[in-house]
């Protein structure tokens, strides 16, 4: 037996309002989220809130008083990118779910809507993330120490 029009209209409607119910509750949710990092060298520390933008950088034990302004500058930059990193993760993982209703990740059919493209940012913001605890910053590191070792750092 087939679907009346009306039936699957009235099921899109129900499954319309469920889903701006659960994207009500995310926005709610997220608009308090916030990621905190320390740099490696725990000398500094970045807070950041939902759309990535710091709300706290805290330097932490005095290091930062011995640090040259190279190396302060590489631990600011490498907190703030896996804090990034840490909330971008986050706010993918809070809206994956909603996700697998309405399509995320390719085009929903007939809507024009390529949300792979809306979520890329956050998506590089992650892979920033997972490099810079892999080792992309080691390379800024290793120039201080040179910069340092041969004479040319302040």
């Amino acid at each position: 037996m087939k679907e009346s029009i009306q039936d699957r209209l009235a099921k899109a409607v129900a499954n319309l309002e469920e889903t701006q119910k659960a994207v009500a509750n995310a926005r709610e949710q997220l608009s308090a989220a916030s990621a905190t990092v320390r740099s490696r060298d725990r000398s500094v520390e970045v807070t950041v809130n939902a759309q990535g933008q710091f709300s706290e950088v805290k330097f932490l034990d005095g290091k930062y008083r011995t640090m040259g302004a190279a190396q302060l500058s590489a631990s600011v930059i490498e907190a703030a990118r896996l804090a990034q990193a840490e909330m971008a993760r986050t706010v993918l993982d809070t809206f994956q779910p909603l996700s697998e209703g309405v399509g995320f990740g390719s085009d929903l059919e007939g809507s024009g809507v390529d949300w792979g493209e809306i979520f890329a940012p956050l998506t590089e913001a992650v892979e920033r993330g997972a490099a810079a605890r892999h080792g992309a910053s080691d390379r800024l590191r290793d120039e201080i120490t040179e910069d340092v070792e041969t004479g040319n750092g302040r």
